[in-house]
Parts: C-alpha cells; structure tokens; sequence
C-alpha cells in the first residue's frame, strides 16, 4: 500500500499525462484502469479516450505542455503510429515529451525493440507486467515523466518575440508558466511574447456536474466556427485536484469532437487547491491567451454548488448550465448564478421532467431580474439538447451569446430544441408491455392446462360411470366435459396436431417447406450398431395438461415457440463450414474465398474487415491509417471494393450466402453488397442481351484464382443502372433484394457498451438500423 501512495512532481507542479488508446481501436479497458493508476500517483491526466489519431495525439501534448504521452494499441499498426507520433512530436519541437506504450502480446519483443531504437521511451510488454508489477511500471513511466524539465532554459529562450495562436507549442508553454512561475518571470515573459492588446472578451461557462457542459461548449464550438471563420478561440477548461494524491482527471477533451479544427486551442487545467470552481491562476491564463491574439476566450469550470460564483471574477459574461434534476422549485431560489449569469442554458432537456423545469427556471429568473413584463422567448433562458444534431436551442443559444460579444451568428434553425429520445414518450414502457404480454400467455396456458387435465380426468370417469352402468353419474360429467371442451378446443386442436406430427416422427420420414420448397428428410439416424436412432426425442406426458404445458413453453424444433429452432431439421446435405477470409485488399480475400470454396456445393462466405473499415473511414497513406489497413480485416471502401471481394460467386445463388461482421458501417457496408448483387444480375442480363462491356484492365488487380469466372468484373468502374434502361433496373434489383442472402453483425447496444466501434450516437445508429429494417419489409429482403 506505501508503494501505491509514492507521488511524482517536476519544476512546475504535478506531472502532466496524456492517455489514449490508438487510432481505429476501441479497447480502452487497459488504458483507462492505467490512468487511473498515474492519477492515483499524482499526475494530472488528459484522457483521451479510444480512436485518437497521431495528430490530435501530438496536438493535445503541445497544447497541453505535457511530459508525457501513454498509449494503448491492441489492433496492429503500432510501429507506424508510435513512430508517427515521436515524428510529429519532433518536428513540433517537443523532442522532450517522452512516449510510453503497451498492447499486452500483440506487441512482440523484436518490435518493441524497434520502437525504442525510434525514441519510444518504453512499451511495457507482459514480461515487464510479471517482474515489475503493475504499480512498478507506473512508478517506471512517472519516474521518466518527472524528469523532464518543461520549463528548462533551451526552453524558455524561445520565448524571444511576439507569439501568435499559430505558435501552439510556445503559447502551451506561456500557459505553463502562467501555473507556475513567479510574477515577475511571467510578466516580463508574458510582454516579451505580447502579439496584441485587443479587447477579448472572456465567456465564463459553469454549471452543475455531469449537465454537460463540455458537451454543450462543444456544439458552441462547432457555431462558432461556421459563422466566423478564421477567428482564434482558446478554451481554458478546470477539472477539480484530488486532496489526497495531487492528481487529476482532465477529462474535457474527451467530449470535445471540434478540436479538430486548427482555430481552436484547448487548455486543460486543475484547480490545483484553489479551494474553488475555478483554478487558482486562471487569471493569469486569461491574460496570456489575450496576449497572444486570441479573438475570443471561453472559459469552463468544474462543477459548481448552489452558492457558487467564482467564474464572474474572471469573466466578462457568463453561462450557468444546468438540467431538470434540481430538486424542488425552493431550491432555485438558492442558486446563486440565477441571478448573475448572462444566460441560463437547461441542457439535457429531451429528459423527462424537463419542461415542468424550464417553466420554473423562467419564473424563478422573472422574480430574481422582475423580468416580468417580457414574453419567455425573450428571457435569458435556453433549452437545450447538446448530444442532438443541429440542435435548434444550442443554435438560440449561440444566437444570444454572439450579440454578447459581437460576433456573427447565423439564424436558429427553430426556437426550440425538439424533444427526441431513443425511444418516444408513448412507448416509454414497451418492456413492461412485452413482460405483461408474456406473462400473461403463461398464465392462460396454465389454466388451459388445468382444464385439459380436468377434462381427461372427467372423460377418464365418465368411462367408468358407464362400465359400471351408472348412467346418471355419467351423463352429469358428460355435461361438464361439453363446457370444458368450449374453452379449450383450440388446445385440443394443437394437442391433435402434436400426435399426428409424432405420427410422421415414428413413420421415418417427414416432409417440412422452407420458402414454399419442400424438403423430405429421414427422422431417424442408423448407428453403427444399426440401431435406428430419432434425430428428434419427444419426451413422454403422464397427461394432455403435462404435454400442453411442454408444447407451450418448448415445443418441438420449428413450431412455436421455436426454443429448438426455427427449422424441424437440421440440414444434412451440407456440412457446417464457415469460409471465413479478411485480409488485406479485396482481391486478396477474395483469393482466400475461392480456395476455402472450391469443390463446394455451398458457399457460405464470413467476411471481416479491417479497423479502418470498422471505424467507417478511408484508407490512405498517413502512417497512423496505411499501419492498420488490411491489418486482421479486409479493406473496403466502395462498392467498387465490394464488387471485387465477392467477384467469382453468384450472389443470388440459393447456395450462397455471406457473413458480414461489421456494426458501426453497417448500413453502408451493406448498400455496398446489395449494390454489387444488383449489379452482378444486370452483368448477367447484359451476357444474356449479348451486350456485355469491356471489362476495364483494372478491374481486378492481379491474378484470377482457380475457380474465379470472371463475374461481378464487367460493372466495375461502372454503376448498373447506366447499364440498362430504368425498367429493366428497377426489374433486376426488385428481384435481387428478395433473392440474395447474407446476414450482418450489427448489434449497436453491444458496441456502445463494450467493442467501440460504434461511430454514431446510439440515438441515431438504432434509428439507422429502424431504417434498415423497414427497407427490408418494403422491398421483401429475407
């Protein structure tokens, strides 16, 4: 335990990290239980998350003025990315910001030789996880992080002239030596590297935790932008210290998606025991950004109280974000910043609840201002949804924040947010629905069973009564039996058809129809010892109420409720084989495919693509992207790719099917292969027609592999319905989308949860795959 409470500083205060998981990787468990673990030893950390490219890698390290950079990469390309980012890092001249990785087995010993030949300060391999431990290597890596001196004299003398936004590197060390160096140093420092001595104005951004701020400060960002391009806006943004270590979660950038963009700037800063919402020298920092140019400032806090308002000490407007969870109405009348901030923002606001709460926030802020002679429009009060695209209250809200500074900004889209949830108001309580709806099936099966019980046991006496000659007794019972068989007829019905169907069980032979083609299959296997064997076992009933209970809630394979498959056999004409194939280009798996089909009757194609693909992004040249294309998945970037990968196989053959693992793409990955499908079949009509093109000579790169006839080449370079005339089209492809076959990995909830790869907001990916599925009921796809 004293080992896990060993805390690192440097000359300027805590060591600064950024972690990261690599581009086009979603495994981000290693990399955040490691942040922890350097927070926990007194670092302040800049979390990235996954997916991060070299570039915004090295721009987050300069701007942040970090010591060091520590990175996860489980999905290959590691000597380019690493290598990459020490280059960019290089050339930015940051030679002193040391890098760090890991990727568990994935990263081999000769190669992390390689890379720490390339100026990576350490990859911790699995070996170094058994000798040093896990709180060894992070005492390793911050050990080497403290020692660099970022404000050392080489340093320090570049600061020799006038700094501009444009000067990342120089204007993270100002804001460095803001933190850090005594007045005097800074001053004179800060007017030596003084570019301009505009009026900034500053836009002070604070509000509870967790009611996304820096998601609703992105979005501003995005406006910003559109409507004024090329200005510069520096975000100074303070997450709180922990009392105990030291350290920090900086944890802003993470929701930042417009960082991108070269205008903006983005410092990450710890309250550093100010003892407030605010960091202790964020004045300071506001002063060096003004100095250097910037034309705009926004500054974020942490999360505030009720009495909170330290952010109009160093703001000139301020926005107070807040949601519907406040509790009571009397507990507004605490909150200090309704009644200073310039605007009040209710974020969140497709939660339920919220329109009862923008009401009281607006009477509350017309009692605190006696606003009351004004329309609600007019109050400063704003609705927003910050994770909503093109959100129509952040457009207000940018609306009156820009005639706050000045700035341009365009017309609102509407005037008020659109309350759009995942699943609408009216079907809130759809599981519950579905949950009642079964329950209550078992509950009438229970009391169907009941009855047919009864009336077995009845017709059972009956019989009795009468070999015994009381008639009378069994004419009553046949009474009851009468009204009991008006209730459960229909169960009687299915209990008839149950014996009839293990009828066909014991005759050796049984006919089923799948998609109206019947099959006739043998209902029992011959064994070695020429025992005849029932490929189906139906258990026995001491009742019809014990069988009816056992129909309802199993049931045999193929009749409701399917709990054995929704097939009565399995099939025997094919042996299970998944020809799965993923690597590289398209003609090299395609290659793959033909070798793992020839000589098959069928082909059942299982097709993985590479992080590139998965993440729904072009391959290219830049090192971070060329080291993971074709790495473990095949590269497809256009239907031209698609048509190549399954070139040779007719997608329409009832034989043929594919497997597609893919999510976040999934509906584009998808229109590819249905486009090649499509276009297969107008290859085929045009051979038919005698009118077939010239294939173009690169229309497959290589070699054809034995077994490859040449279809799916012809319309290469080329888009079908430019083929043929529109009707004839519009013919083929009705025909081919309730024909072709396939199935596609698309479980968008698991990847949210889990893989990462999903590249859309939940909302919308399921909202996609609703899509998806109502152009399959549209147009017959199986």
């Amino acid at each position: 335990m004293a080992d896990e409470e060993v805390v690192f500083k440097t000359s300027t205060g805590p060591v600064r990290i950024i972690t990261a998981a690599s581009l086009f990787d979603g495994h981000d468990a290693a990399i955040n239980v490691m942040r922890r673990l350097i927070q926990s030893s007194g670092a302040e950390v800049i979390h990235l998350g996954h997916d991060q490219s070299a570039k915004a890698v090295v721009d987050c390290a300069i701007q942040e003025d970090a010591h060091g950079i520590a990175l996860t990469s489980y999905q290959g390309g590691h000597i380019e990315y690493f290598t990459y980012i020490r280059q960019l890092l290089d050339e930015a001249g940051c030679n002193h910001v040391r890098i760090f990785g890991g990727g568990g087995g994935t990263i081999t010993p000769p190669e992390i030789k390689t890379l720490h030949g390339s100026g990576i300060s350490k990859i911790y391999s699995p070996d170094d996880g058994r000798t040093m431990g896990l709180m060894g290597m992070i005492h390793h890596l911050m050990g080497i992080a403290s020692d660099v001196d970022i404000i050392g004299k080489e340093r320090l003398a570049s600061l020799d002239g006038p700094v501009t936004p444009e000067d990342m590197a120089k204007v993270g060390l100002l804001l460095t030596m803001s933190e850090s160096a005594d007045d005097d140093l800074f001053k004179s420092t800060l007017e030596t590297c003084r570019s301009s001595s505009n009026d900034v104005p500053v836009i002070g951004f604070t509000g509870t935790g967790g009611a996304g701020k820096s998601s609703l400060l992105d979005e501003l960002m995005l406006r910003v932008l559109r409507d004024n391009p090329n200005k510069k806006i520096c975000l100074l943004c303070v997450d709180p210290t922990r009392k105990r270590t030291g350290g920090a979660l900086l944890g802003d950038r993470i929701r930042m998606n417009s960082l991108s963009n070269n205008d903006l700037f983005m410092r990450s800063l710890a309250s550093r025991g100010s003892g407030s919402e605010i960091s202790a020298n964020l004045d300071r920092a506001i002063e060096v950004a003004k100095a250097v140019g910037f034309d705009m400032i926004f500054c974020e806090t942490s999360g505030i109280g009720q009495g909170s308002d330290a952010i109009t000490s160093v703001a000139d407007h301020s926005l107070y974000v807040m949601t519907a969870e406040f509790g009571a109405h009397t507990q507004l009348e605490k909150i200090e910043m309704l009644d200073v901030a310039d605007v009040v923002v209710l974020n969140k606001y497709e939660k339920r609840g919220s329109e009862d709460a923008l009401r009281a926030i607006r009477k509350q802020v017309r009692r605190n201002r006696n606003l009351f002679d004004i329309a609600d429009e007019e109050l400063p009060v704003v609705a927003t949804i910050a994770s909503q695209f093109a959100d129509g209250g952040v457009d207000r809200l940018w609306g009156k924040v820009a005639k706050l500074v000045g700035f341009e900004a365009s017309e609102p889209v509407d005037l008020m947010g659109e309350r759009k949830g995942v699943i609408p108001s009216e079907r809130v309580y759809y599981l519950s629905e579905i949950a009642a709806t079964v329950r209550e099936y078992h509950q009438r099966n229970d009391e169907l069973v009941e009855k047919l019980r009864l009336c077995q046991h009845l017709e059972t006496a009956v019989e009795n009564a009468t070999s015994r000659g009381a008639k009378a007794v069994a004419d009553d019972l046949k009474t009851q039996i009468d009204e009991l068989l008006e209730e459960i007829s229909e169960a009687r019905s299915e209990l008839a058809e149950f014996r009839e169907l293990a009828k066909q069980y014991s005759s050796g032979e049984y006919t089923y129809h799948v998609r109206g083609k019947p099959f006739t299959v043998q209902t029992t296997t011959e064994s070695l010892s020429h025992s005849d064997i029932p490929r189906v076992a139906l258990p026995t009933f001491a009742d019809d109420g014990e069988l009816f209970s056992w129909m309802s809630k199993e049931n045999a394979p193929g009749h409701f409720p399917y709990s054995a498959g929704v097939f009565p056999f399995k099939r025997t004409d094919e042996l299970s084989a998944r020809m799965f194939a993923g690597e590289g280009e398209p003609e090299r798996t395609n290659r793959r495919f033909h070798y793992l089909s020839q000589g098959q009757d069928y082909v059942r194609l299982s097709t993985a693509f590479d992080s590139v693909t998965l993440y729904g992004r072009d391959p290219a040249k830049r090192p971070d992207i060329w080291g993971k294309v074709g790495n473990s998945g095949v590269s497809i970037a256009t239907c031209d790719d698609a048509k190549r990968l399954y070139s040779g196989f007719d997608l329409c053959n009832p034989n043929t099917s594919v497997s597609m693992t893919i999510n976040g793409p999934a509906p584009m990955i998808l229109a590819f292969y249905l486009n090649a499908a499509i276009d297969q079949q107008v290859e085929a009509h045009l051979v038919e027609q005698g009118k077939l093109p010239k294939i173009n000579k690169d229309a497959y790169r290589g070699d054809l592999p034995e077994g490859h006839n040449g279809f799916g080449l012809a319309t290469i370079g080329r888009r079908g319905d430019e083929l043929v005339d529109e009707k004839t089209y519009a013919e083929i492809k009705a025909r081919t989308l309730q024909t072709v076959r396939g199935t596609v990995q698309a479980d968008i909830l698991k990847e949210d949860q889990a893989q990462n790869t999903c590249i859309f907001s939940t909302p919308f990916a399921l909202k996609l795959m609703g899509d998806v599925q109502q152009y399959y009921i549209d147009n017959g796809v199986r």
